[in-house]
């Protein structure tokens, strides 16, 4: 019995779909209120019995099942736990807390694993799955118009980069038709900055997860973020799509080896790529999906950490 605690990005929802049919699993999720995020939680938490837990993101969640004796117990980091909650005076305690009494530790991508491995040298990096039943390849629908490019990712300059991708955009403004979802912390600041350097943005909606399919069907290309060096769900999920995906990966992560396109964070480099993005680049980018972040591959290194975590508690 696996007992998958809260989730981020729908990564713990894809992980039990495609568990093994033999395998029990519960799901305790949470909602945003004060209450189901502390005693209703810890509730929720408390009432259920499994062989292992699995607790994402490394604050209350994780916490609250360590300080209700459930283990062995995974904490999976998934970015900003690490990145920016570990340095706050509060929510860092916990964090820290979290990272040394998990009995494993999981990162869902390669620029966290360090920090993570700063407190725990048995921390593994388990790339993130992609739903590939909701997000699939769909054929580029054939226009006469201008290269129809969507910034997919939420508007947060410090986090996504958002203005680098803006300003990349702004040189080849008269190629392109730029769509930008109205989502972020920096929502308005992107859209003046687009307005300054005379960028003109489609604006849509906010949309449920899986119909986010719809938007990157509609796109010849998808921008994702230019700050991390890691891919974001935006990028493995527009991929799956059928669509090129233009962001910044870096090198010095060696898990990133086999991805085509690398290093892009200049803007000139970065507006080069938009408009030379083809089926070619996409099919490189499909293959290393099928390769690192199809369900099965990942599923089968997720049992495998079971496994050994339960071992060890055992032992």
């Amino acid at each position: 019995m696996v007992a998958m605690i809260n989730d981020c990005a729908f990564v713990g929802e894809t992980l039990l779909k495609y568990l093994p049919s033999g395998v029990e699993w519960k799901h305790i999720k949470r909602g945003r209120g004060i209450w189901d995020k502390t005693v209703g939680l810890a509730y929720k938490i408390l009432g259920v019995k499994a062989d292992i837990y699995h607790a994402h993101y490394l604050l209350q969640d994780c916490y609250m099942a360590l300080c209700l004796g459930k283990r062995p117990l995974i904490g999976h980091a998934h970015g900003s736990d690490l990145r920016s909650a570990l340095k706050h005076p509060l929510w860092g305690k916990i964090v820290r807390y979290n990272l040394v009494k998990s009995d494993k530790i999981l990162v869902s991508t390669p620029d966290i694993l360090a920090t993570a491995k700063e407190f725990r040298e048995d921390a593994e990096y388990l790339p993130n799955p992609v739903d590939m039943q909701v997000f699939y390849p769909k054929p580029l629908v054939e226009h006469d118009g201008k290269k129809r490019v969507l910034i997919a990712s939420d508007c947060n300059w410090a986090v996504k980069g958002t203005d680098i991708a803006i300003k990349a955009i702004s040189k080849i403004k008269d190629e392109v038709e730029v769509s930008v979802i109205k989502h972020g912390v920096d929502f308005e600041r992107t859209l003046a900055l687009a307005r300054s350097l005379g960028l003109h943005l489609n604006i849509l909606s906010r949309v449920p997860h899986e119909k986010m399919r719809e938007y990157y069907w509609s796109a010849d290309v998808v921008i994702d973020r230019f700050k991390l060096g890691s891919l974001g769900m935006v990028s493995l999920e527009a991929i799956a799509c059928g669509r090129p995906v233009i962001t910044y990966v870096s090198s010095k992560y060696p898990e990133y080896k086999d991805f085509p396109l690398k290093d892009l964070k200049v803007e000139k480099d970065i507006a080069n790529a938009i408009m030379n993005a083809n089926e070619k680049l996409w099919q490189k980018e499909y293959s290393y999906l099928g390769e690192n972040h199809a369900p099965k591959i990942v599923i089968k290194k997720l049992l495998s950490i079971y496994e050994e975590t339960l071992s060890s508690v055992i032992e």
